[in-house]
């Protein structure tokens, strides 16, 4: 469907198999690039969005040009692909008609354009009552690669930035971020008391990202209710609820942010973790390839944990290739990660289906008919969209790793390389900790005299109240997870020599080698945390190595920050502790140590 809303300022070449006859161009060169207005509906004199994005062709051959003709020279963000965008921001568009243009073998066509009018004009928001929101236009591949490059925007900054924040909610109103920012001109993002509410946990974020770019743009979401599961059965799940059903009135702002609402209280840690040949799902597997995994993606963990996949840095003869995604935990902060071994864990669990995802696609089978979910068959081959694939069920973890590794870095990658990007990864593991760690002690200090109350069993990982939000056992399962892994490379470089440029050394002799600088390494990083009384406490990553065992009972933000990092009993930095937690709180913990030592987690 090609929408032309002159009446409302914008040209929107999104899905359609036409184009408008004044901007067709050459159809082949215009037919696979998606074009987004934003705001729906341009004034002059506010400022202007352009994004336009793509699978096939690169970012350089994209001119957006004004009513005169001139190519505009304002701000340019690229980025590369798959999917490859580019967003051009006018501060200042004056009145009438923009083009972009698509250079392509020596010749320029014409892919589209927007109308800005002069005037003010009415939101762009529409809704049948009944409806969260009105379906205006389908998924397809064009909106695909828009949503991808929405998520990429959101959380960009260098590969070496520390990227975090208190909740969702500053990511959204950062229009430098969002290039959907007041988007429908409703006040939705801010500033003022109209701006949505965003603090999801980590199950929540895929489906509040998504859902919110579906309302933006007028397109199907839905989603299911699903069960817990158990140690033998992947969760299930029930029918559709859809933007189109099911929602009391009022206006479209308003309509959303209830539909969000009951969004959040219904999905849940096992919404993700369904097997990978279920159909009554809200994700579905895809390939490990570079073009399946991409921003919008998924990666559910076999115990419940949830990340979004934000882009990909490519590898260079300055540094290793990445793959980044964003999680979101119980005290609402949002931070970016690398993947590895540490972040996403891969085990093959009769009791979920883990892996990476893309969102199960809502279509219209016919106009004014309810949207359906597509099945696993559909998406086999529908070009569309990524397509459903069963290979991370046939794949061992360390197949799993390897493969993802060899997408990141294709070239191989020097083992020292290699180890210096693990120890950078386990730093940063551990410099988030400290942030959840302080917030618990922040909690304590507000609540003088509170004992923060502990679930007994599988559900220390898995509950709700203070407890899920201060407490640490799923972070501390991983990161002994991420020491094993960091103490565990010099033998993956003998096991899986194929990933490592060696040059003229056996695998064995850079085991050595790399030994060798772990030993250094250890040593020289450190991170900081702050004791009872105040004061700052430096621990080398030596020193957390050597206290991996406390970690396996330093969950409970009723015991001192210094117990909860490990400070050994009559030392000087254990001595500013003043509380610990109940007695049968500490049994319980020794009890559970097993699942951290093994690395064997309790089905919930």
């Amino acid at each position: 469907m090609f929408a032309v809303r002159l009446a409302l300022g914008i040209v929107l070449a999104v899905g359609a198999p036409r184009l408008d006859a004044a901007f067709a161009g050459d159809r082949a060169s215009c037919r696979d690039v998606a074009i987004l207005a934003s705001p729906a509906t341009p004034v002059a004199g506010s400022p202007l969005r352009i994004i336009v994005a793509a699978d096939a062709g690169t970012p350089g051959d994209v001119v957006v040009t004004d009513a005169s003709g001139r190519a505009l020279d304002g701000e340019r963000v690229s980025r590369e692909g798959p999917p490859w965008s580019v967003v051009t921001t006018v501060a200042r568009p004056a009145s009438g008609m923009y083009r972009v243009l698509l250079r392509h073998a020596g010749r320029t066509d014409a892919c589209g354009g927007v109308v800005v009018l002069d005037g003010a004009t009415p939101s762009a928001s529409e809704r049948i009552e009944g409806a969260a929101w009105t379906s205006r236009f389908e998924w397809s591949r064009k909106m695909e690669a828009l949503y991808a490059a929405w998520i990429a925007y959101l959380f960009d900054a260098p590969p070496d930035d520390e990227l975090t924040f208190p909740s969702l909610e500053p990511v959204l109103r950062d229009p430098a971020r969002n290039f959907l920012y007041d988007h429908l001109r409703l006040g939705e993002d801010g500033p003022g008391p109209r701006a949505l509410a965003a603090t999801p946990d980590c199950a929540d974020l895929p489906y509040l990202l998504r859902a919110y770019f579906a309302w933006k743009l007028g397109l199907p979401f839905g989603f299911r209710r699903c069960g817990a599961g158990s140690a033998t059965e992947p969760p299930r799940c029930g029918d559709v609820t859809t933007n189109e059903e099911g929602v009391a009135g009022g206006d479209p702002l308003g309509a959303f942010a209830a539909f969000a609402g009951t969004l959040v209280g219904a999905v849940h840690s096992g919404s993700a973790r369904t097997a990978l040949d279920d159909d009554a799902t809200d994700f579905y597997p895809v390939p490990v390839t570079r073009a399946a995994i991409r921003p919008g993606t998924i990666y559910a963990d076999p115990y419940g944990h949830t990340l979004v996949v934000v882009g990909w840095v490519p590898q260079s003869p300055e540094q290793p290739g990445l793959l980044l995604a964003v999680d979101a935990q119980p005290d609402e902060t949002v931070a970016r990660k690398r993947f590895w071994e540490g972040t996403f864990l891969f085990v093959p669990v009769a009791g979920a289906g883990p892996g990476f995802k893309g969102s199960r696609p809502l279509v219209h089978e016919e106009p004014g008919g309810r949207p359906r979910a597509l099945r696993n068959e559909a998406l086999v081959d529908d070009p569309r969209f990524t397509p459903w694939s069963d290979e991370q069920a046939t794949l061992a973890p360390d197949e799993f790793y390897a493969r993802v590794s060899a997408l990141a870095n294709p070239r191989g990658l020097e083992p020292e390389r290699a180890y210096d990007a693990t120890l950078d990864a386990l730093v940063e593991q551990l410099e988030t900790r400290v942030r959840s760690v302080d917030n618990g002690e922040q909690f304590v200090r507000e609540h003088p005299g509170t004992v923060i109350p502990m679930p007994e069993g599988a559900a220390i990982f898995q509950t709700t109240g203070p407890w899920e939000d201060y407490a640490t056992p799923s972070r501390d399962f991983r990161l002994i997870i991420a020491i094993n892994v960091l103490e565990g490379l010099p033998r993956r470089i003998v096991r899986h020599a194929e990933l490592f440029l060696l040059g003229p050394r056996m695998p064995d002799a850079a085991r050595a080698d790399v030994e060798r600088l772990h030993a250094r390494r250890i040593r020289e990083r450190s991170i900081a945390y702050t004791r009872s009384d105040g004061t700052p406490w430096r621990l080398t990553v030596a020193d957390v190595l050597a206290r991996k065992t406390a970690f396996e009972t330093g969950y409970d933000p009723n015991d001192c920050v210094e117990v909860r990092w490990g400070a050994p009993d009559d030392t000087d930095e254990r001595s500013t502790c003043r509380r610990r937690a109940p007695g049968a709180q500490r049994a319980r913990m020794e009890g559970y140590r097993a699942w951290f030592r093994e690395s064997r987690r309790p089905a919930p």
